[in-house]
């Protein structure tokens, strides 16, 4: 891998994010293209990868192109998204789409998070403008990756974290930027969910795999299992091997507006704690803590270290003083809290409503100019359209979609190192993270890790009993393939 190309990368994007903090307004799309930009007029042709859940909703947002290609390893659970676009050619397989239909554009790619790579970086390669739902990738490695491809190949790219193209997280940035609540020391994230059950043991035994899945292309590049309803539909998010659990499904909706608001990159450390979990799932609640270094000062404010704290399922942050009884954090899914030395911000999950603290000081608050290009009704559709627009867009001259894979790349990197913490925490400390060579600095040949594999609650006599069984492993040797996975044989490594 070339780190020293995504240093570049990524230092490029600060430096242009800072220029905007400093007054530099970037203009609508529409303008830009009077400014050299082709104005984007021919339909794109668009294939989907994963079609069956959300991805039938980012299509619908893309109504206004051609959709040529459908491609699902479950034509029962995609039968719908079939019947909306009967001329589109269908597919299992999605490399036999990629190999065989030459008329494709660009790809939505909105499988479960295991396959998310994979399916991106081959359709990059041939030269695909690509969007992905997050988790953008399952872990960091391939999130690093995802990033490298995509500035190597020149193509359109768009992670699905439609909260990135709102109003709110504007809103948040320009506050900040302009010294607003004065320099943040740290900040509060959470989320309402998991709205499924998690902490689930290995299925005792596979079922018969129905009709019309191919269970050989559901598992793909993970490690083998055979099937059981347990996995699919949707339930795959509560293993280790397809999902990435809350933070994984939320993470990048609502650390999105702190990576972003506060320049961040790389945590020099992270740790974390959570309810029990096993070698097969994930746990129901989490709490993750990332620190990371001082960054450049921007010319209105100051950036010292600051502690990013996670909570979920349940576990929630202190309440602020100054929210008045009854008034609710965040939102029904979750949120967060900017602690500044002048004052603090809270918004919902999607960076949605942000406000002051306490909330009467809206009243009187005079908002910074707007400098970020506002993005229309990116809720409905406007997120979907504002990649459409940047793959038109020659790549000499393109304005990168908001979440570009340069971008939403190193916001998924933290959020997998957050989900590869709570898989650590049997090591009981802080964690040293070394960003640019992906690796902990402090964990030696000679550390190992006990993970619950086996456990049965029973009776006996009258007293309550819990029989538990625990797997040993080298720490080093887990926590590299937990970085980068070993796709299984027949699978493309990236």
């Amino acid at each position: 891998m070339d780190k020293k190309k995504n240093t570049v990368s990524r230092r490029a994007f600060i430096g242009s994010t800072v220029s905007v903090a400093a007054g530099m307004t970037i203009l609508p799309s529409h303008v830009v293209a009077g400014l050299g930009h082709q104005s984007p007029s021919d339909k794109l042709n668009i294939a989907g990868i994963g079609v069956g859940g959300y991805g039938y909703v980012n299509l619908r947002n893309m109504e206004t192109e051609n959709i040529v290609a459908l491609c699902d390893v479950d034509w029962s659970y995609a039968g719908n998204t079939f019947k909306r676009w009967p001329m589109a050619k269908q597919y299992k397989d999605f490399r036999v789409m990629l190999e065989e239909q030459k008329d494709i554009d660009a790809v939505v790619i909105a499988t479960p998070d295991h396959t998310h790579a994979l399916a991106a970086v081959s359709a990059i390669r041939e030269g695909k403008h690509v969007f992905v739902q997050q988790p953008l990738a399952h872990s960091v490695y391939e999130s690093r990756i995802l990033a490298e491809t995509a500035e190597r190949y020149g193509v359109a790219t768009q992670m699905g974290n439609q909260g990135n193209s709102g109003e709110g997280i504007r809103k948040i940035c320009e506050w900040i930027w302009a010294g607003t609540i004065g320099e943040i020391t740290h900040v509060d994230a959470w989320t309402t969910r998991p709205n499924w059950p998690q902490n689930n043991t290995l299925p005792n035994r596979g079922k018969r795999v129905p009709r019309d899945l191919d269970w050989d292309l559901f598992v793909g590049p993970a490690s083998w299992r055979e099937y059981n309803p347990a996995y699919h539909p949707f339930m795959w998010r509560s293993f280790w091997n397809f999902g990435s659990g809350a933070l994984g499904d939320m993470g990048a909706h609502i650390l999105d507006p702190v990576f972003k608001a506060l320049l961040l990159q790389y945590p020099e450390s992270v740790e974390a704690s959570s309810s029990q979990f096993n070698t097969e799932s994930l746990p129901d609640s989490e709490f993750v803590r990332f620190h990371f270094p001082r960054r450049d000062n921007l010319p209105k404010v100051a950036m010292p270290e600051v502690s990013v704290n996670w909570y979920d399922g349940g576990w929630m942050p202190p309440r602020p003083e100054e929210l008045a009884d009854g008034e609710m954090m965040g939102d029904d899914h979750g949120g967060c809290i900017f602690y500044g030395t002048r004052g603090k911000i809270m918004c919902g999950a999607f960076a949605k409503d942000p406000t002051l603290l306490p909330t009467g000081e809206m009243d009187h608050f005079q908002e910074p100019a707007k400098s970020i290009r506002r993005i229309f009704n990116p809720f409905e559709g406007g997120h979907e359209q504002d990649w459409v627009r940047a793959c038109k867009e020659p790549k000499e001259t393109r304005l990168k979609a908001s979440s570009h894979f340069g971008y939403a790349g190193p916001l998924n990197e933290l959020i997998m190192l957050g989900v590869l913490a709570v898989r650590m925490q049997g090591l009981n400390r802080k964690l040293i993270w070394d960003g640019p060579n992906m690796r902990f600095a402090n964990i030696g040949s000679s550390d190992v890790i006990r993970i619950l594999s086996e456990s049965n609650f029973e009776i006996s006599h009258g007293k309550p009993r819990t029989n538990s069984e625990y797997a040993t492993l080298s720490a080093i040797q887990t926590v590299e393939e937990w970085i980068r996975h070993s796709y299984r044989q027949g699978w493309e490594q990236i």
